[in-house]
C-alpha cells in the first residue's frame, strides 16, 4: 500500500489543522490505517487508530485524547486526523501506516507561537 501524508504546517498554540492520509494499491482495508507521529530527539509513536469497520470505532493516545478525531473517507481511499487546541508537545513529523509494515513519507507539524 502506497500512503501519502499531507496537511502539516506550521501553527499557533490552541490552533487546529487537519491532516490526511491517501491510500493507493490493491486488495486493502482502510480501517488498518494509522497515524504516529515523532516528536524531535524522541521515539515514534502511536497517535490514533481504528479499531473496527465503523469510523467510530477508534483509539487514542491519552496525550492526544478529546483533542485528536481519526475518521476516513473510504471512497477518496483517504484517512483524516483532526487535531484541536493543539500545544507545542504536539510538534512532531506525522506519519500514517498500514499496518505497521508500509508507511508515508510523513508530514510535519510545528506548534509554536
Amino acid at each position: 500500500v502506497q500512503l501519502q501524508a499531507s496537511g502539516g504546517g506550521l501553527v499557533q498554540p490552541g490552533g487546529y489543522l487537519r491532516l490526511s492520509c491517501t491510500a493507493s494499491g490493491s486488495a486493502f482495508a482502510m480501517n488498518f490505517i494509522a497515524w504516529y507521529r515523532q516528536p524531535p530527539g524522541k521515539a515514534r509513536e502511536l497517535v490514533a487508530q481504528f479499531t473496527g469497520r465503523t469510523t467510530t470505532e477508534s483509539e487514542y493516545a491519552n496525550s492526544v485524547k478529546g483533542r485528536f478525531t481519526i475518521s476516513r473517507d473510504n471512497a477518496r481511499r483517504t484517512v483524516y486526523l483532526q487535531m484541536n487546541s493543539l500545544t507545542p508537545e504536539d510538534t512532531a513529523v506525522y506519519y500514517c501506516s498500514y499496518r505497521n509494515t508500509d508507511w508515508g513519507q510523513g508530514t510535519e507539524l510545528t506548534v509554536s507561537s
